[in-house]
């Protein structure tokens, strides 16, 4: 009979014992991922799940200390890497998994009782992170997010994904370039693919198809989503204001992890799928023409190639004449409001990776000032203010 009492009588000091540690431990308030204050940028698919470097989502918050990102099965595994910006401060690199996990915030902004936290995957391949819920410390509350007025959409290539640089799109100059004027910027940029809807390097569709597919053509090396959905361009808040267009990369990929390079090749992804220039403008014409059935106003700079810059200071081009044409071509349909923007001499051989010629951390930095001041002298001005909420 003692035994049994003694028993109990641990059983229930043990039971006090765990509520008191529940009762001690921080509480959360949790939003799912369907809470409207929420903002979303980027590619989401239904999961919801992340597609295509830089897609995230933006929180403003009061009285915020602590955040954790519960992610679901879709993530990728073993990790994905995301940026983090606290208080508008520099991105730093965290990597997530499927699960709990805590944010470390770096700086909260001094003594304001509110903040805003970005968000971001860095990564052109392994970028998905699965949301199903964020939590945040007791106390905290989410308040309406009002965007930037200006909206940049960047679609490229490898040269605008940021491949090879530490922090990925974070670091690579169409990234910069949104920082810079304060803009909401959205980054469609997929190493080794064409232009042209080819295979090209591990990608099974070009970008003139893939940029109105919700996925990037990772897609096709996922097991748990091999399949593309229509983008519903309609959920894009606020829709682009200017569109930049950089097409052209080396024949240096890198597809599930494995890296390939084909020395030599410096050409872009469709010349070196034996795309000729008449074809290569008569996709670029047609590609337009769609973006216009989108964005009929807005302003679309074409990028020239900057080139191949070598050790012995010479650089190689490809499609010489032929982005000037694209634009000369929409002037005489009427479409005055797409620009050619000149990049010869903007990347030099100290810009880039030796064993790649893709543009290194500074490289990057000096093709985003060479394009802030262009856009400048064309007219554009940055925000006054980082973007901020009302009231």
């Amino acid at each position: 009979m003692r035994v049994l009492v003694a028993a109990t009588a641990l059983c229930v000091l043990t039971a006090l014992r765990v509520l008191a540690a529940q009762a001690s431990l921080p509480k959360e308030v949790i939003f799912r991922h369907d809470h409207p204050l929420i903002y979303y940028h980027g590619r989401w698919d239904a999961s919801p799940g992340t597609w295509w470097a830089s897609s995230g989502f933006k929180l403003h918050v009061q009285d915020l200390s602590t955040l954790t990102l519960n992610l679901g099965p879709h993530t990728t595994t073993p990790l994905a890497s995301v940026g983090v910006s606290v208080g508008h401060e520099p991105f730093y690199t965290v990597n997530v998994s499927a699960g709990a996990n805590v944010i470390p915030l770096k700086k909260l902004e001094g003594e304001a009782s509110t903040t805003t936290v970005r968000i971001n995957v860095e990564g052109w391949q392994n970028n998905r992170i699965n949301l199903e819920s964020i939590a945040l410390n007791e106390g905290a509350k989410l308040l309406p997010y009002v965007p930037s007025k200006l909206a940049f959409q960047f679609i490229g290539d490898s040269l605008s994904a940021g491949q090879y640089l530490p922090q990925g799109v974070n670091q690579a100059w169409p990234f910069l370039t949104g920082e810079y004027f304060k803009a909401e910027h959205r980054i469609n940029a997929q190493p080794g693919a064409a232009l042209s809807d080819i295979v090209s390097y591990g990608n099974v569709h070009g970008v003139s198809y893939q940029y109105f597919r919700t996925e990037d053509t990772g897609y096709v090396w996922t097991s748990d989503h091999n399949y593309t959905t229509p983008w519903d361009f309609g959920r894009e808040r606020p829709a682009a204001t200017h569109i930049v267009i950089h097409i052209g990369c080396v024949a240096t990929v890198s597809v599930c992890s494995v890296a390939l390079y084909f020395p030599g090749d410096n050409r872009a992804n469709d010349a070196s799928q034996n795309v000729t220039a008449e074809s290569f403008v008569e996709t670029y014409q047609a590609f337009l023409t769609r973006l216009r059935t989108l964005c009929p106003d807005q302003p679309i700079f074409i990028f020239t190639p900057w080139g191949w810059p070598a050790a012995d200071g010479s650089t190689s081009y490809y499609y010489d004449g032929q982005y000037a044409k694209i634009v000369q071509d929409r002037h005489l349909v009427g479409d005055h409001n797409t620009f050619l923007v000149n990049t010869t001499d903007w990347v030099t051989w100290e810009d880039v990776f030796p064993d790649n010629q893709h543009p290194n951390v500074p490289g990057h930095q000096k093709i985003a000032t060479r394009f802030e001041e262009w856009l400048e002298g064309w007219g554009l001005r940055p925000e006054l203010k980082a973007n901020t909420v009302q009231f």
